[in-house]
């Protein structure tokens, strides 16, 4: 079938994208679903700092390749051995898809799914097939998804079904910005009630992780970013304290907080942001970091702390989740009002105003951005 789609022509074009469109809007055929796969029909899809990593360079990628890994869709048609899907169900696509048989499946870690990441990396599905061609030419799956378009074919390892009442534009934040974000918090530090709580980054990410650090039930949580309006927004959404991110801002933390934070959570995707976050962790307090800094960047820490001061640091992918075990609960959380992602929502735009969007995104002008098909 022909369906439009934006593809990543190559990475690295100077910004303004708006002038060097990295992304063109082109006619693809897209194959129908093989076995164990399953055409949908997107609804929305979110604007990501992991997409635009790919755009700037930073997590190279195979090109051409149909970028967009958050979203929300509609099933069309399943493909042979899918018997727990039918057309019309409401599915959240999930760039991690899980095989279910290697270690890291077998173990309750299906974001670290081996067969997943050497597939995310060569820009196939699961199966290593790839089903979208332009004019003869093979082109490259994003993460599995490829969600920039008007419909996609993906492995039914890359989504779960979800309840219809759901609004399928805020449900598409929950397949990466709420799974990194609130996992991060959940999953990986396990923040405790009552405890106290640093958010370094204000995306779409950090600001989910926000959320989900007060329905965890902290009881302060510190933002931090450059931005004055990202730090408007978070004491808008419950944090309790605000600082701008500079040289003086570790000091002024660890003052407000006597001695530190509980858990810090560096969501900025550099290295100056995690070592921000490292310095206002207290002492016995943890440390994590979801950003995706570029693979060249290099950390360095006091190593002494780790043992003097009984400091934990953790790495969080995907928010360390279970996708077909979370997405419900999140989803749950924010029917009841307890997790009101939809309030990080900034723009709402067409698939040809893409390259625009990534622009607001990394003049930090836009927390999330979804464009809708429906």
């Amino acid at each position: 079938m022909k369906i439009r789609a934006a593809i990543l022509e190559e990475i690295g074009r100077e910004p303004p994208y708006a002038t060097t469109r990295p992304l063109t809007i082109d006619e693809v055929e897209l194959a129908l679903p093989g076995r164990g796969e399953v055409l949908v029909k997107i609804s929305a899809a979110g604007l990501c700092h992991s997409d635009l990593s790919v755009i700037d360079g930073n997590r190279p990628r195979p090109t051409p390749m149909a970028l967009g890994h958050e979203a929300a869709a509609v099933v069309v048609e399943t493909g042979a051995d899918v018997d727990d899907l039918a057309k019309g169900d409401h599915v959240v696509l999930v760039f991690v898809p899980s095989c279910g048989h290697c270690e890291p499946c077998a173990t309750g870690r299906p974001a670290l799914c081996e067969p997943a990441a050497a597939a995310n990396a060569a820009g196939t599905l699961l199966s290593g097939a790839r089903r979208i061609t332009r004019r003869g030419v093979p082109v490259h799956h994003h993460l599995g998804v490829s969600a920039f378009a008007e419909y996609a074919t993906v492995s039914r390892r890359s989504l779960v079904k979800i309840d219809r009442s759901v609004p399928l534009d805020h449900a598409a934040l929950f397949g990466c910005a709420v799974l990194t974000g609130v996992g991060a918090v959940v999953n990986t530090a396990r923040v405790t009630a009552g405890s106290t709580v640093a958010v370094v980054g204000l995306g779409g990410v950090g600001l989910a992780a926000l959320l989900g650090a007060i329905a965890a039930g902290a009881e302060r949580i510190v933002a931090v970013d450059l931005s004055p309006q990202k730090l408007a927004l978070a004491k808008q959404l419950g944090a309790t304290d605000g600082f701008e991110a500079g040289a003086d801002a570790a000091v002024k933390i660890r003052d407000a907080t006597r001695g530190g934070v509980d858990f810090a959570l560096e969501m900025a995707g550099s290295v100056q942001a995690f070592e921000l976050a490292y310095r206002i962790t207290r002492r016995g307090g943890t440390t994590v970091t979801a950003g995706l800094p570029p693979p060249s960047a290099m950390l360095q820490v006091p190593a002494v702390n780790l043992v003097a001061e009984e400091r934990t640091l953790k790495g969080s992918y995907i928010g360390t989740s279970v996708p077909s075990r979370d997405l419900p609960r999140y989803l749950g959380l924010f029917q009841r009002g307890r997790l009101p992602v939809d309030r990080l929502l900034t723009d709402r735009l067409r698939l040809d105003q893409i390259n625009e969007g990534f622009d607001r995104l990394r003049e930090g002008r836009a927390v999330r951005q979804i464009i809708t098909f429906d």
